[in-house]
């Protein structure tokens, strides 16, 4: 059979870090191993019922066995604008300054392409969600990375970059929550990033997948509730987390109007926009009653009180999460991030994420899911405690 060369593009894209991880795990399960894994992602709960069942109403429509609207119904974008104006008192134009995507995955990677030109800058986070890098590589652009550093809290230094970079970047990634450290921002840190934008007329891409899973009471900001942010970015949302809609792929960008515009276009050139069906559940879970969201978020906190409680009980210190679904854990002396997830998995068989996996700053962590039962969390600490590596 004639093999075909990839093209350039393709060769550009990253390697996949975690594929050697999956690999791993499935070894171990197909030997027989009770494997818990608190190294992906994914949520573990169900789309709340209501939506399912809109879902299952809407399929019937005949409406929706036709083509969508290319950029969307304008039913859901009205509905994004309210979620925004209920949640964070932000105005949202419907037709103008929302882009409904195939999941915040497809326009994080997307926006690269829209925006940037071969040989041009953007400033990534490191640590950060790997899929940055794939958008921008197959742009083929450039990156100048910013280390997120505990010392300051996980938010960028933006005295540290070096002018040169400010001066040619033409875009920015930021996502607070934050995958995988687990940090939160504040307002004075987006009016901070507004105005550094605004001077180096850089684009700034808030990722926001995570917007509403804050714990200890405190409500994730949104960088839209900044003044000016509208002037020089845009926020990303997926309904993945916030509704463990993960699997239907809907999400959407709200902000500037030009770049609502280049995803649009190229969105255009590859879509004929989401199924219509799809499109009105997302309605309903945005519009409708918000009381899974909360117990979402409630189960979440139990999660985490249950796993530093337990991790501390064994001689681990680790710090409290302040929003998303992770847990970001200072590896031991002694060990790298791979070897001490080699060592969880292999000896423990227990799946962490190797904190290097998301760029060099996260050399000396680990990243762990709060996608398990407490039951589970707790005997995942309990099986690490064994090893005898903590000293109580």
């Amino acid at each position: 059979m004639q093999r075909f060369e990839f093209s350039d593009t393709l060769k550009r894209l990253p390697q996949q870090f975690f594929a050697n991880l999956v690999n791993k795990v499935q070894r171990l399960s197909s030997e027989g191993h009770d494997v818990i894994n608190l190294g992906q992602g994914n949520p573990d709960l169900p789309t709340p019922e209501h939506i399912v069942e809109e879902l299952q109403v809407a399929a019937s429509n005949p409406a929706y066995h036709k083509y969508s609207p290319f950029t969307g119904h304008t039913f859901l974008k009205k509905a994004i604008s309210s979620y925004y104006k209920r949640q964070y008192e932000v105005d949202i134009d419907p037709e103008t300054e929302v882009a409904i995507l195939f999941g915040a995955k497809t326009g994080l990677v997307e926006l690269s392409q829209c925006l940037l030109n071969p040989g041009d800058l953007a400033l990534l986070p490191d640590p950060g969600y790997p899929d940055y890098m794939s958008g921008i590589a197959l742009a083929n652009a450039r990156t100048a990375m910013m280390p997120l550093l505990e010392e300051n809290d996980f938010l960028p230094d933006y005295n540290k970059i070096d002018k040169e970079d400010l001066d040619q970047a033409k875009l920015l990634f930021l996502n607070y929550p934050n995958n995988p450290t687990a940090a939160t921002a504040n307002q004075a840190f987006f009016d901070e990033t507004i105005a550094l934008a605004k001077k180096h007329a850089i684009c700034v891409v808030h990722d926001f997948a995570y917007g509403a899973i804050g714990f200890d009471g405190d409500k994730p900001q949104s960088f839209l509730q900044s003044e000016g942010a509208k002037d020089i970015g845009i926020e990303m949302y997926t309904l993945s987390k916030t509704y463990n809609m993960a699997g239907w792929r809907v999400g959407f960008a709200v902000g500037n109007r030009s770049v609502i515009e280049s995803l649009n276009l190229i969105q255009d050139h590859l879509y004929v926009s989401l199924f219509g069906a799809i499109q009105q559940a997302a309605e309903k879970a945005l519009l409708g009653d918000q009381s899974a969201v909360e117990q979402l978020v409630n189960t979440y906190e139990k999660r985490r009180n249950v796993l530093v409680e337990k991790l501390h009980e064994i001689g681990w210190k680790v710090p409290k999460p302040k929003g998303t679904f992770f847990a970001w854990l200072p590896v031991p002396e002694g060990y790298t991030s791979i070897s001490f997830a080699d060592l969880l998995l292999e000896k423990a068989h227990v799946v962490v994420a190797p904190g290097s996996g998301f760029g060099e700053s996260g050399e000396g962590f680990v990243r762990v899911g709060l996608l398990a039962s407490e039951e589970r969390l707790a005997e995942a600490a309990e099986r690490i405690g064994k090893l005898g590596i903590f000293k109580k």
